[in-house]
């Protein structure tokens, strides 16, 4: 009989809410976050209401700006960039280490509130604030040679970014833009981490970071945080319909952009033996639930070889470890060891089994369908926003799950006998930001690489977005604007030399690193 689980001694909620009011009480009200312009904290917005994906429990939500409140922030951002990228280098240097460090000394706070308010286990949640310090460090130390030549935009950064790495994304982001020279704007995500964000923020503030943090509709923001001519470039991340019109805004007004969208990543198996190293990585694919934009969702496999890759697969995905990432049997007990908890939220699990059964429904063979009995669950707890993993062979070309990364535990396998359908089946989406072939051949590899449209293509092991030296970018579909990583994310928002081509998928050409 399993044991009867109970929340770790110090993280619920209102422990993390108390030291957020603690720490940052310019920022937190009693019950409700600020929005962050002017150089000041705002008492405005429509404040919604917001659940923990973890236990369907209350917890802050986003206070809402409409577009007029949002255009004064972005015309007070202005200003701030103005005296900003007149700053020192050293000065704007020192300014930023010094947030690094108030970042690494509220770490556990950081990494708890995206525990509550985006559903990441324990590991991953630390691994996300981690990323952020170090990955702004290595440009503090390096930042130099980067900006040669080069000067701050015209006009504030606009950070428009999904809700699944606030901080290696998004905060990593901003202040590397803000070493660059520019003042930033931030849209807290709609889903989720408005109080990880505005934490982040507040002691970016206290050391005069000239950052901007409001919550608002994407629609009703828009004209202020991607049309505004005050805005010198657009950073966004999220899916292909939202970054489809911010597209076609800054591809019309003629402003710096970086646009990552999702594309369907994709594992191919083609002349394959290697089973044991395939059979060690499948777990770590199915970190954070595949929420990530360079999840694999789908693999690619030479049908003879089938049987085999069964073999090495099935094993390993039967080991997955699911549940409430604070659960633990003694409240002392080490934080639980997952791969990991629930998706977004309620309406994105209902989502994803509503296309599970559908797909199969209409042909797709379940091949593996996990259940709830060994997830580990506090008593009594919603579950609601939980998805045990799944895996379908073939899912019909009427699915969504065919064409269109399913941002959540649920693995597509499609049969192929020559190589040009090994390649179709690989681009299905029209370009994506990462993919592997695994393949013994190393000729075969080399030959058959260039033509998967991703950005980054692994031999026989994952690809990741990278940071610090590494570039990260898209092909096709999955990418507008600047590619950025290393000395790129600089160059995506300084001028250089009078008639710079930038890396990057634009409307007018494609030029890569």
């Amino acid at each position: 009989m399993a044991p009867t689980l109970t929340l770790k001694t110090g993280t619920s909620w209102p422990d993390a809410w108390q030291r957020c009011l603690a720490v940052a009480p310019e920022a937190f009200r009693d019950d409700r976050v600020l929005n962050l312009w002017n150089s000041a904290w705002q008492e405005d917005g429509r404040v919604m209401p917001a659940v923990s994906p973890v236990d369907g429990s209350p917890i802050a939500g986003p206070p809402r700006l409409d577009g007029t409140t949002a255009h004064r922030a972005v015309c007070a951002a202005l200003d701030q960039h103005r005296a900003w990228r007149h700053l020192p280098l050293e000065e704007r240097r020192a300014r930023v280490a010094a947030t690094l460090d108030a970042l690494a000394e509220h770490r556990g706070l950081l990494a708890l509130l995206l525990v509550w308010e985006i559903g990441k286990p324990w590991r991953l949640a630390q691994a996300d604030v981690d990323r952020a310090i170090d990955g702004v460090r290595w440009y503090v130390d390096g930042i130099e040679p980067m900006l040669a030549g080069r000067t701050p935009l015209d006009g504030p950064v606009s950070n428009i970014a999904s809700w699944n790495y606030p901080m290696s994304v998004l905060v990593h982001a901003m202040l590397v833009q803000a070493l660059a020279g520019n003042a930033v704007i931030a849209k807290t995500p709609t889903d989720g981490g408005v109080a990880c964000l505005t934490l982040a923020c507040a002691l970016a503030a206290r050391e005069g970071i000239p950052v901007t943090l409001v919550s608002g509709s994407g629609g009703e923001l828009s004209q202020a945080l991607v049309r505004a001519p005050e805005i010198g470039c657009v950073s966004f991340v999220g899916g292909r319909d939202t970054g489809a019109a911010v597209a076609t805004a800054v591809t019309d007004l003629g402003k710096r952009h970086v646009l990552e969208q999702e594309g369907l990543n994709t594992w191919g198996i083609w002349n394959h033996s290697d089973w044991d190293t395939l059979t060690a990585v499948i777990p770590r694919l199915f970190d954070y639930g595949k929420q990530r934009c360079t999840a694999y969702p789908r693999f690619v496999v030479q049908r003879h070889l089938f049987d085999a890759f069964l073999a090495a697969y099935l094993p390993a995905v039967r080991t997955l470890r699911v549940g409430h990432p604070l659960a633990v049997e003694q409240r002392d007990d080490p934080y639980p060891e997952l791969d990991f908890g629930p998706v977004i939220n309620a309406a994105k699990a209902k989502e994803l089994r509503d296309q599970v059964a559908e797909a199969i429904e209409r042909g797709a063979v379940p091949l593996h369908r996990a259940t709830p009995d060994d997830a580990r669950f506090l008593p009594g707890q919603d579950t609601s926003a939980y998805v045990q993993p799944v895996t379908l062979l073939n899912p019909p070309s009427s699915s969504p799950l065919h064409h269109a990364e399913p941002f959540g535990p649920v693995d597509t396998i499609v049969l192929v006998d020559t190589e040009a359908e090994l390649l179709a089946a690989m681009n299905a989406s029209n370009g994506a930001l990462v993919a592997t072939l695994s393949t013994d051949d190393r000729a075969t590899y080399d030959r058959l690489a260039p033509h998967i449209r991703a950005f980054k293509v692994g031999h026989g092991a994952p690809r990741s977005r990278g940071d610090r030296h590494e570039l990260f970018g898209g092909l096709g579909a999955s990418w507008r604007g600047a590619f950025v990583g290393g000395d790129l994310l600089v160059r995506a928002v300084t001028r250089g030399p009078q008639g710079e081509r930038l890396p990057g998928n634009f409307p007018e050409y494609q030029l890569l690193p």
